[in-house]
């Protein structure tokens, strides 16, 4: 109110609870509300230096300008960043009479969804309250009820309300989100606007509503967002029935918001922002969000509320960003000041490793393992309906034959950068036998290394391969600075790693980390330059490449691979390049096929 915290009203509030021995705002008696608009006009007072205005003409065009300026506040403008907003000059505002839907209990409100805006569901999702105004259902400042309640409270009323559903759904051709009051038993519709949804349930929603001759299949194609299909790419829970999982599962809400995040507690919007340009994991913790916190809510992995239902507002933003939510968790204590949660008999602080099950709403305490989606029939069925219509083909970054396999599933036509360094870090005996290449003082001590990596890189190419039958690779020769491939830590344990590795001197090791050191590694010694002051490494990996393509071709595989070699800057060193990966097949016949 006139830039005054919510939370200087929201202490008054839950004092006045406390002090009445009341759980929920309805309890309060006329009396009790009476002398809290007093506490809350001393609130104005102190904050203002003003009496609040009681003139109602003065209250509505103070109403009509708070919107306006609204547009231009730094949540506003945060909103419109993360969900790309361009182009528009300001917002309007209507003025209408009000409907109330805190007359008693003949009234109340409601929010919904034509259908289950997290899975899809054609069946109506949404909640409602008894005797309470719109703004405590999407404020998330009190738990509703689900939608169901209202067929048992007003039977009439949702019987319209269905109807009125139905056709708001038929003419649109879009899932729905509705807001709704019923006044003294009379149902009025206050807006209706396009759903905001998961990554599932707009898949679901699309293919549905075409199998239902609602809209064509170019029309469904329309209503699925690139953004959406990213959700279902993330990761889920890789076990959820294991012990490991259920013994710690430690308070339940609502499901919000499908999906799943493993984080570490923060309590603001600001720790949560500040956290993830630190590259941590943070689940945001609040005894309820507001659109102040929507710069947190979106850098956040997760989020979880204490108050709140499933159309409330940390509900509806993180749905419509595929962002993990778990709300209305009456079970927590938040307090923000002193930065700790009290859940059930637990006390977990700032820094604290939880994880989020949006599917379930369970709360689970420290880090659960994570492991790939499963796609759906649903999904399988769109995208056939995007191949019919598509003109750009699509490849994969993929490094071992597992990616490669994942991506040839999710419909990739080829490997347009496999990156080759990756290989190196797959087990123990890789990375100490590229240690061991670069600190060997010798070209025969470097072969010697060389060769033990040989077979590895074969192998790896043979499953990239197998995976893309048919398919073009394109495969990128190492690229990275040497130094990378080097232990982390001080120099003495680094040293005194690669000496046991190598069987180097202490002296020897700490003159080659001095000379591979590097000032800008994005302009050093890497790329192109690795193979022309070793053409040995060059020629292993081009000789691990096309016994990889003779090996699956003599099986049967279709093999079409493509050497990229990086950080060319001249005709000159092209050349050098392409001579140290040929000139060691000449004494193999059965290559010169493919290096002709």
């Amino acid at each position: 109110v006139m830039d005054i915290p919510h939370a200087l009203f929201e202490e008054k509030l839950e004092a006045m609870k406390a002090a009445k021995g009341v759980d929920n705002d309805t309890d309060l008696t006329a009396n009790d509300l009476r002398e809290l608009v007093g506490q809350y006009k001393n609130v104005y007072v102190e904050a203002k230096g003003e009496q609040f205005p009681s003139d109602p003409k003065r209250q509505l065009q103070l109403a009509v300008l708070a919107v306006f300026d609204s547009w231009d506040s730094p949540r506003a403008n945060k909103y419109r960043s993360i969900n790309q907003i361009t182009g528009l000059r300001g917002t309007a505002v209507n003025v209408q009479c009000m409907v109330f839907g805190n007359m008693g209990n003949t009234s109340g409100t409601g929010v919904l969804f034509t259908r289950n805006p997290s899975t899809g569901e054609k069946k109506l999702y949404g909640e409602f309250l008894v005797n309470a105004q719109g703004e405590d259902v999407v404020a998330g400042i009190r738990t509703p009820e689900d939608l169901d309640a209202m067929r048992d409270h007003m039977p009439e009323a949702y019987a319209e309300l269905v109807e009125n559903c139905e056709i708001l759904e038929s003419h649109y051709k879009e899932m729905m989100d509705i807001e709704f009051t019923v006044q003294e038993n009379r149902l009025w519709m206050l807006q209706c606007r396009s759903g905001k949804r998961t990554g599932t349930g707009a898949v679901k929603i699309a293919v549905d509503m075409v199998n239902e001759a609602l809209v064509d299949r170019n029309t469904a194609i329309k209503m699925v967002e690139p953004g959406h299909l990213d959700q279902l790419l993330h990761p889920q829970f890789a076990n959820p029935e294991a012990a490991s999982y259920k013994g710690k599962v430690i308070t339940t809400g609502l499901p919000a918001s499908p999906g799943a995040a493993v984080g570490q507690i923060v309590f603001t919007a600001e720790d949560a922002e500040a956290w993830h340009a630190q590259g941590k994991s943070a689940i945001l913790v609040r005894t309820e969000t507001s659109p102040e916190d929507v710069g947190g809510m979106h850098a956040a992995a997760g989020i979880l509320t204490a108050r709140g239902g499933m159309t409330s507002h940390a509900a509806v933003v993180a749905r419509g960003w595929g962002k993990c939510c778990v709300s209305g968790c009456s079970s927590i204590r938040v307090n923000e000041i002193e930065k700790v949660v009290a859940i059930e008999d637990k006390m977990l602080y700032e820094g604290d490793w939880i994880s989020l099950n949006g599917s379930t709403g369970e709360v689970i305490l420290g880090k659960q393992p994570l492991s790939p989606p499963a796609l759906s029939a649903d999904l399988e069925t769109f995208m056939s309906w995007v191949d019919e219509v598509r003109q750009l083909k699509v490849m994969a970054n993929a490094d071992t034959p597992g990616d490669a396999l994942a991506a040839r599933k999710n419909g990739a036509e080829g490997i347009g950068l496999c990156r080759t360094e990756h290989m190196f870090f797959a087990s123990d005996e890789r990375i100490k036998a590229v240690r061991q290449m670069i600190m060997a003082p010798t070209v025969e001590l470097r072969q010697k290394a060389l060769d033990r990596l040989l077979p590895y890189q074969r192998s790896d190419f043979e499953g990239i391969f197998r995976a893309m039958d048919g398919l073009p690779v394109t495969i990128r020769l190492l690229d990275p600075p040497l130094h990378e491939f080097l232990p982390e830590g001080h120099v003495e344990d680094i040293v005194r790693e690669l000496c046991a590795e190598t069987g180097a001197a202490e002296d020897d090791v700490l003159a080659r980390m001095e000379k591979l050191s590097e000032v800008n590694p994005m302009l050093g010694f890497r790329g192109c330059r690795l193979g022309i002051s070793y053409p040995e490494l060059t020629e292993m990996q081009a000789r691990a490449i096309f016994e990889a393509a003779i090996s699956m071709t003599n099986q049967g595989i279709q093999v079409f691979p493509e050497i990229m070699v990086p950080l060319v800057g001249t005709p000159q060193v092209c050349l050098s390049s392409r001579v140290s990966s040929l000139d060691w097949y000449k004494g193999v016949p059965s290559l010169h096929s493919w290096c002709s």
